[in-house]
């Protein structure tokens, strides 16, 4: 199994291959997915939103059983998020987890409206999700900025980061892990516009 620093270096790795338009032999045939029915080796784990312009696998180049995929809107972090994230880390042995938003973010815009104009009615379950990316705009509301588009981008930055802490201190299991078994968390963002996955948030130096 990967290190955590050498699965974020296959995963920069395979950015820049789907991002230059040069992306490899995956190797996903008949015999590989009949390997695959019995086991599995996931080199990372990744948080990421449910957008259908960011599909972890395509956006890394990585092919069948490479990456082990959490999706929900706005790559929130809930308890059921926090399970699947410990389940692959012990399970598997998975030492690098990525919280992958990025750029557009469709429920950083409603989360943005809606505290801009509470009026707005949501139904019960879009106002979950809304709620757990609200701490993470709400600071920015008063800070200046050009527009709603700069605003809505440091959101998007900001609720990755979030993500990200919460998964690093919000479970005495992944705890453990990043202290005694170097499990790496890092936050990310994807550009819709570029095919660039900007690594930002706990990554380490060098």
């Amino acid at each position: 199994m990967l290190s955590g620093l050498e699965a974020l270096r296959e995963l920069q790795a395979g950015n820049r291959r789907f991002a230059s338009d040069q992306p490899r032999d995956t190797g996903d045939t008949t015999e590989r997915r009949r390997a695959l029915a019995r086991t599995q080796a996931p080199f990372a784990i990744i948080l990421g939103c449910s957008d259908a312009r960011v599909p972890a696998e395509i956006v890394f180049d990585q092919g069948l059983g490479d990456l082990f995929v959490i999706r929900v809107a706005g790559n929130i972090v809930a308890p059921s998020q926090v399970g699947s994230v410990e389940f692959a880390a012990e399970a598997f042995g998975t030492r690098l987890v990525v919280v992958l938003g990025h750029t557009n973010c469709g429920a950083i815009h409603a989360t943005v409206q809606q505290l801009q104009r509470p009026w707005r009615e949501q139904s019960r379950n879009l106002t979950s999700i809304v709620d757990r990316i609200r701490p993470a705009v709400e600071g920015l509301l008063d800070a200046p900025h050009a527009d709603t588009e700069e605003l809505e981008h440091r959101a998007v930055r900001a609720n990755i980061r979030m993500s990200a802490g919460h998964l690093r201190h919000g479970s005495g299991v992944l705890e453990e892990l990043i202290r005694e078994h170097g499990l790496l968390v890092v936050g990310a963002e994807y550009s819709v516009e570029t095919g660039v996955v900007d690594f930002f948030d706990g990554v380490p130096p060098g």
